[in-house]
């Protein structure tokens, strides 16, 4: 039996409905959504299962309207969509399951308002605002809650399981890491999730990316998501949802799961998950939103009932050997150009089509490096450790580690920050704050930061940075020929350390396996 469980309301009574018509039987399915009844399932990936649970009906083109079970959002996407709702003279159906924070355009070095930009300034104001008439919970910074989105809904238990989640952020999918289906969405299915509470969306394939065995020693969460896309390619995904297993996610917590998932768009999936488990409710027990006493037992059970079924129908499978994936780090403008650290930047010489050669030509004429050279040693300018990708408690921890008693090199501007005003509560009573600072790092407030141009924290001119974070487009962190490597919070230190692009594994004497 499975549970279908929207907001912690777990039944206990079950209904048969295999033997009805198919369209009683989806509108069955629509209100069971409602009213928790458990339904029988056969061999099912939990991408079936969940997708079918939240079916309300089938378009005459082609998509299904989904239930949302919970909707994230944040100040930048937000505003248009509520001003539509506005117009049309509509309210939010579902208050209590929207849930919103600031992160993209708030300053990390300070708190003081107003902002200096009058857009950020005015956007926040908005968002106070529409969340206060239409009764949605806002993590504000006044609440201590505040931080990335994709970083405040697993920590405050909101992302769950077993259900549907929708966020106008492309990272979305980094909830997948719960078992849950997490899209990202624009501003007019934001309109519709607040007027409606369900979306319209064409059904995906799923492919089951299994990582056997066992990394190696300074190989990380981030290298195993920079490898898969740089296999399956940043297009290989489209028209799929990623689901990671193998004994590498088996041991994986939750947090490097959630590091996997959250690139899962990078690879051009719609959506990527990991099959709940027992790493999988530890996390979420006691946090505020998860259920308590005897309804945590009841959403346990549901949420086992979630994972994908023994001998399920998948659309592909690919499977990769843990051992063949070293520290791995961006080259190019996209994150499917990357190579490992003892690799050579390709040549296009050795492309093997017209298309292959000129996308080496321009993404190494935009990052001034030169074919054939080594990735290793190249000089950096800036340092980022933080974002939805990599800002989390254990991403400091790790990196705490081996910084203690080093120092940022000459020239270079090293800055982290933490993703949530909770990690950073965190990260100060364990005293890995004032490790980044004695070593030369500017610690910040909780935000987006250098991830993305839309707060004060920006590339100048042709700086290149060594990030944590997940996009190495042209012009991403807010230069128009700033450049960005991508690579890993470790990895990240041991540039800023060097001055350069270098193996952390040689810098920090890494030898134990993660």
């Amino acid at each position: 039996m499975l549970y279908i469980d929207i907001n912690n309301h777990v039944l206990s009574s079950a209904l048969k409905v295999e033997k009805l018509p198919k369209r009683l039987r989806t509108r069955i399915q629509s209100l069971l959504l409602t009213f928790s009844h458990p339904i029988n399932i056969m061999a099912q990936s939990l991408f079936d299962k969940v997708w079918n649970a939240h079916t309300v009906r089938n378009l005459a083109n082609g998509q299904t309207q989904l239930i949302i079970g919970t909707h994230l959002i944040h100040e930048v996407t937000s505003p248009q969509a509520f001003g539509m709702v506005r117009d049309l003279g509509l309210k939010v159906l579902m208050p209590h399951r929207t849930f919103a924070t600031v992160d993209h355009i708030v300053p990390t070095d300070k708190f003081l308002e107003p902002y200096a930009d009058p857009l950020a300034d005015a956007m926040i104001k908005e968002l106070r605002k529409n969340c206060a008439d239409f009764g949605i919970t806002f993590f504000d910074r006044s609440t201590g809650k505040q931080g990335i989105v994709h970083i405040v809904g697993p920590e405050q238990g909101i992302t769950q399981p077993g259900t549907t989640i929708a966020c106008g952020d492309s990272h979305t999918s980094t909830h997948g890491a719960f078992g849950a289906i997490a899209f990202g969405i624009g501003t007019t299915q934001i309109r519709d999730v607040l007027a409606t509470q369900t979306m319209a969306l064409g059904r995906l394939k799923v492919r089951r990316i299994n990582v056997t065995g066992k990394l190696l020693p300074g190989v990380y969460a981030k290298d195993v998501i920079l490898h898969i896309i740089r296999v399956l390619g940043v297009n290989g995904g489209t028209g799929f949802a990623y689901e990671y297993g193998g004994e590498v996610f088996d041991r994986f917590t939750m947090e490097e799961r959630m590091t996997v998932c959250n690139m899962s768009i990078e690879g051009g999936a719609r959506a990527g998950y990991v099959n709940p488990d027992e790493t999988t409710f530890a996390y979420l027990k006691g946090r505020p939103y998860s259920p308590k006493g005897a309804a945590w037992d009841k959403a346990v059970e549901s949420w086992k009932a979630t994972a994908s079924d023994p001998g399920c129908h998948y659309d592909d499978v690919v499977t990769i050997n843990a051992a063949d994936i070293a520290p791995t780090v961006t080259w190019g403008i996209n994150p499917g150009q990357g190579i490992s650290i003892t690799e050579n930047i390709p040549d296009p010489k050795t492309a093997t089509s017209v298309d292959e050669k000129s996308s080496i030509e321009e993404a190494l004429a935009y990052m001034k490096l030169a074919p054939g050279a080594a990735i290793k040693g190249t000089k950096i300018d800036v340092a980022f450790m933080g974002s939805c990708t990599n800002g989390r408690l254990s991403d400091f921890q790790e990196v705490a580690k081996y910084l203690k008693g080093k120092k940022v090199a000459a020239g270079v501007k090293a800055i982290a920050v933490p993703g949530s005003q909770g990690v950073g509560i965190l990260c100060a009573e364990l005293g890995i704050d004032r490790v980044f600072r004695d070593a030369g790092f500017e610690w910040r407030e909780a935000g987006c930061s250098m991830c993305l141009a839309m707060n004060p924290d920006k590339l100048i001119g042709d700086q290149l940075c060594a990030s944590s974070s997940n996009r190495n487009f042209k012009g991403r962190q807010g230069s128009p020929t700033g450049r960005t490597i991508l690579m890993s919070p470790l990895m990240v230190a041991a540039a800023a350390i060097t001055g350069s692009v270098a193996d952390a594994r040689e810098v920090f004497n890494v030898k134990s396996s993660n």
